[in-house]
């Protein structure tokens, strides 16, 4: 989060989005029509360009194989200011509609693929089915945002004269040029986003006033903010978590000094006596908290080395910059400064009570001899207060976290038994198949041949599956409902086969599933979610037979069935109203003909997850197309175990942290009571004496720690009430005061303590009244 973006002057690179309030959309990408009007009329950028994710299917060296891309226009890679190591950036007449094919190599791939071939400008690629010239490769060092997997660049090809409004489906990256400001920026947007109204006509079956009353505004901020995304939430959460783990530790050590201090009283008074001054004491006792604090950093540092390498494997693939982490000089420095500031604030508490004027006093004491007073106890229990009251929060915000991965392990995801589904992606390109009725008779055969494979409960395929990432939202007319010329809801669109929902395991709620028959003469029909149902119709089964459409130039789709909720975003995600329409359609947002190229195929069988299935669906498809790659080859399980990753992975970092400190708590705890009991061994010895009960005397010890603890859990419930509130973004169906969490917790701690307080407590127990006094 920290770190700047690893390119030139990388404060003047922004990401270029939009908002559309009226449609709820906060961040909303960029269209064909924004560009041209940006890049040809922007007053605050230097550079500017616009990208996408996609993949590509490539042949004709070795076996084929689908590889991750970014098509992208000529501005994109002058805007992060890497230059390539062989060859040129695209250029104009690259992306220029009708212009020779053209691709920039990755360096990895460019090392695997060609061998690092330095004669490799020049030559082609054959990629989806079309001959490239490769005209450049990027340097080892270059990395496109968050992208690992990045192979190769494409440029994109846009005709002016075509564009139209709307297809908000590509994001935009600019350089700022010297001196101006994202407000500047933003503020240059919102005056050209009338101009791009006027300068291009809206899509077939779409109005202008559509577009002007969605409300679109600018949304220009840092190009870091888009790599770093939401996980900085959840990364000062565990920043926070560690900083309480390393404030428990020092007061350990603090109370810890307190002892050794005091056990010193009378060698430091002799040195006062003999002409030390206050100064030289107190440096001397804050050189040595200093030499502790830097001695356990460089032992911690030693651990963080290999713990860093478990840390980057355990995290999610969602947390940003992952590969970046390690340690280096500003790590270095910041382990430095926050040893010394640890170490000069916790060692002056001894400094502050001992190396004062009373020291004198200490000579004319029988120190060792005398019972400590209350002032001598209340430093180190108010530091044992702290420690248990930190632990506490920590403690609460572990146990919200587990509440939280309960109930998202309790929600009915929409689909059954996940690590039974086996899936893969497949791409057809139109340059390989480009009659619709040919390419969806294709689809079918592969299905039909990988049915055939023993084992396999059913297959079917859809342009995605829950939780892969996959989207594609628009708004969606309904015939019986007028929505008064407003912008209707957008409604999230999947493209399945029949005999997807059974499948997957989907609750078919009313109605029925499209069949091959249908799917094959385009009958115009569509089914629903039942959430989009009951928003529209109250009950699903009144939503059968009604008619929705995406713009006037589509025709009015039938509903033939309902189904129910699926949670495609993750389980912490609310589960979007969905339409479900066929897999090849006619009239369909003013396309003549749709027909879903990108196919996603699901597999139920007990065998999902083996390389022998893969083996067998592999050559079931090669059977079909020989020179078509799969990718993306996962179980639905292990999808559904990926989308709560994250919320897994900051439990784990809170449940270790938590863990830390509920033990350093306890440790000072034990420490404080052992050494009370160390130095009352006279006043035991009397009490034992004079007829006290051991029991009794262990029970008094007992007491002292129990009431530490309270103390501690009384000011741990206030802090976490408070803290607690900074997790909201990340808990599902808890509360942040969750009073079943805050109880457990209270009765863990102060269960922990009485057994913590017990043990050194027994010391009392065990003292013989003659010899302790015999000592004295």
């Amino acid at each position: 989060m920290l770190k700047p973006l690893p390119y030139p002057h990388p404060e003047q690179l922004v990401g270029v989005w939009h908002t559309a309030p009226a449609l709820n959309i906060p961040l909303m990408n960029m269209s064909p029509a924004n560009y041209f009007i940006y890049r040809e009329q922007g007053r605050d950028f230097q550079e500017f360009g616009m990208y996408n994710n996609d993949s590509v299917s490539v042949t004709g060296n070795g076996p084929p194989e689908q590889i991750r891309a970014i098509d992208m226009t000529e501005g994109v890679l002058p805007a992060l200011g890497i230059s390539p190591l062989l060859g040129r950036w695209f250029n104009a007449k690259d992306t220029t509609q009708g212009a020779p094919e053209t691709a920039i190599l990755i360096y990895s791939y460019w090392m695997r693929k060609f061998g690092g071939d330095q004669a490799i400008v020049g030559k082609t690629m054959m990629a989806d089915g079309v001959l490239r010239q490769i005209i450049g490769v990027m340097p080892q060092n270059f990395q496109f945002l968050n992208d690992y997997d990045l192979q190769v660049l494409l440029p994109f090809h846009f005709d002016r004269a075509k564009a139209h409004l709307g297809n908000f489906s590509y994001e935009g990256i600019a350089r700022l040029k010297p001196g101006a400001t994202i407000a500047m920026a933003n503020a240059d947007v919102a005056r050209m986003l009338p101009i791009v109204w006027r300068s291009f006509p809206p899509p077939p079956g779409f109005s202008l006033d559509l577009f002007l009353k969605a409300n679109i505004g600018a949304n220009v901020r840092p190009l870091k903010q888009d790599v770093v995304g939401d996980s900085g939430k959840i990364l000062w959460i565990l920043m926070g978590s560690i900083v309480l783990v390393l404030l428990i530790a020092c007061a350990n050590v603090a109370n810890l000094l307190l002892v050794r201090a005091e056990g010193r009283q009378q060698e430091l008074a002799i040195r006062s006596a003999l002409g030390a001054s206050r100064g030289r004491l107190a440096g001397d006792l804050l050189f040595e908290s200093v030499m502790i604090g830097l001695t356990g950093s460089v032992l911690g540092l030693g651990l963080a080395y290999g713990a860093l390498r478990v840390l980057v494997a355990l995290a999610p693939t969602g947390i940003p910059r992952i590969q970046e982490i390690g340690i280096d000089v500003p790590v270095l420095l910041f382990t430095l400064a926050i040893s010394l500031i640890a170490s000069l604030l916790f060692g002056s508490i001894p400094v502050f009570k001992y190396a004062g004027s009373h020291l004198g006093t200490s000579l004319r004491e029988g120190g060792r001899t005398l019972s400590q007073s209350r002032e001598r106890h209340r430093a180190r229990n108010t530091l044992v207060v702290v420690q248990v009251g930190m632990a506490s929060v920590l403690l609460i915000c572990a146990g919200l976290m587990i509440r939280t991965f309960r109930a998202l392990m309790s929600v009915d995801p929409g689909f059954s038994a996940p690590n039974q589904l086996q899936t893969f992606k497949a791409s057809f390109p139109s340059t390989e198949v480009k009659d619709p009725d040919a390419l969806i008779h294709m689809q079918k055969a592969i299905e039909d041949k990988i049915a055939a494979i023993p084992g396999l409960t059913s297959v079917a395929m859809a342009n995605s599956v829950p939780m892969d990432d996959q989207g594609w939202t628009d708004p969606v007319f309904a015939q019986d409902h007028d929505t008064a010329g407003q912008v209707p809801p957008l409604r999230r669109f999947k493209f399945v086969s029949p005999g997807y929902f059974s499948t997957l395991g989907m609750r078919l709620i009313a109605g029925r599933d499209f069949t091959w028959a249908e799917t094959y003469q385009r009958l115009p029909e569509a089914i629903i979610s039942e959430n989009f149902a009951k928003e529209y119709w109250g009950n699903p089964t009144n939503a059968l037979g009604k008619q929705i459409r995406v713009s006037t130039k589509d025709e009015w789709r039938q509903i033939v069935g309902v189904v129910g909720d699926v949670y495609w975003d993750g389980m912490s995600k609310k589960a979007p109203a969905t339409v479900y329409w066929p897999l090849i359609m006619n009239h369909f947002e003013s396309d003549d003909v749709q027909v879903t190229r990108g196919m996603t195929y699901a597999i139920r069988t007990p065998r999902a997850g083996s390389q022998s299935l893969m083996k067998d669906v592999q050559e079931a498809v090669w059977s079909v197309d020989g020179n078509l790659p799969l990718r993306n080859v996962q179980t639905l399980g292990g999808l559904y175990t990926k989308s709560m990753a994250r919320t897994s992975f900051t439990l784990t970092m809170i449940a270790i942290a938590s863990g830390m400190a509920l033990l350093l708590g306890m440790i000072g705890l034990y420490g404080v009571v052992a050494y009370s009991v160390s130095q009352r061994t006279r006043e035991i010895g009397i009490r034992i004496a004079l007829g006290a009960q051991r029991e009794s005397v262990t029970g008094m010890f007992v007491r002292q720690g129990l009431m530490l603890t309270l103390g501690g859990v009384i000011v741990g419930l206030a802090a976490a009430a408070a803290a607690t509130r900074l997790m909201a973004s990340v808990l599902f169906n808890v509360s942040p005061v969750d009073p079943i969490t805050y109880a457990l917790v209270c009765v863990a701690l102060v269960a922990i303590a009485a057994l913590a307080s017990y043990i050194p407590s027994r010391r009392a127990s065990v003292v013989d009244p003659m010899q302790a006094l015999r000592a004295e």
